[in-house]
C-alpha cells in the first residue's frame, strides 16, 4: 500500500507540474500577444500621424499657391478677397501676404512643430507689425464664422487677447508682454 500512495503522489504532482507548465506556457503567449498588439497599434498610430502631417503640409503648399497666386492678380484676388471694398488693392496683397505669415504659424502649431506657449510668442513678435494687426482687425469677419470650439478659433482667440495685452502695455519690452498659455 505504501508503493501505492507513493506511485498516486508522484503522477499528481507530475499532473500539477504539467499544468502549471501548461499554464505558464498560455500566459507568456497571451503576453506576446498582448504586446504584438501594442507594437501594432503604436505603429498604426504614428503612420496616422506622419500621414496627418503630410496631409498639413500639402494644405499649406496649397494656400500659399493659391495666396501666391492672388497677390501676383488682382483677377484672381478678386475671388477671395471678402475685405471692405474700399481697401486699396495694394493694402489686399498685403492682407493676403499676412494671411500666408499667419497660416504659417497655424500649420506650424497644428504640425506639432512649435508648442502653444512657443506659438503665443512668434504671434508676439508678428503682430508688432502694423500691418500684421490691420491684417488682423480687417479679418476679424471670417474668424467669426469658425466653429468656436475649433483650435483655428481657439488660436484666433488667444491672438486677439495678446493683441489687447500689447495694446495696453506700458512698457517697450514686447518681448515680456502677456502670459503666454499653459499647455
Amino acid at each position: 500500500m505504501v508503493t501505492r500512495k507513493n506511485t498516486t503522489g508522484r503522477v499528481c504532482s507530475a499532473a500539477a507540474g504539467m499544468l502549471l507548465a501548461t499554464g505558464v506556457t498560455l500566459a507568456a503567449a497571451r503576453q506576446r500577444a498582448l504586446e504584438a498588439e501594442r507594437q501594432r497599434i503604436r505603429r498604426l498610430e504614428l503612420e496616422d500621424t506622419v500621414s496627418r502631417r503630410r496631409t498639413l503640409a500639402h494644405q499649406q503648399r496649397m494656400h500659399w499657391e493659391l495666396l501666391s497666386r492672388a497677390i501676383d492678380d488682382s483677377s484672381l484676388a478678386s475671388v477671395i478677397d471678402t475685405y471692405d471694398p474700399d481697401i486699396p488693392a495694394a493694402k489686399r496683397r498685403q492682407y493676403f501676404y499676412a494671411n500666408a505669415w499667419y497660416i504659417n504659424l497655424y500649420h506650424l502649431y497644428r504640425a506639432g512643430l512649435v508648442d502653444q506657449e512657443e506659438l503665443y510668442g512668434y504671434a508676439r513678435e508678428l503682430f508688432q507689425n502694423p500691418l500684421m494687426r490691420e491684417y488682423w482687425d480687417a479679418s476679424r469677419g471670417q474668424r467669426a464664422t469658425l466653429k468656436q470650439s475649433s483650435d483655428e478659433a481657439r488660436i484666433g482667440r488667444l491672438v486677439d487677447a495678446l493683441i489687447n495685452d500689447l495694446d495696453e502695455a506700458d512698457t517697450d519690452e514686447w518681448w515680456v508682454v502677456g502670459t503666454p498659455p499653459t499647455p
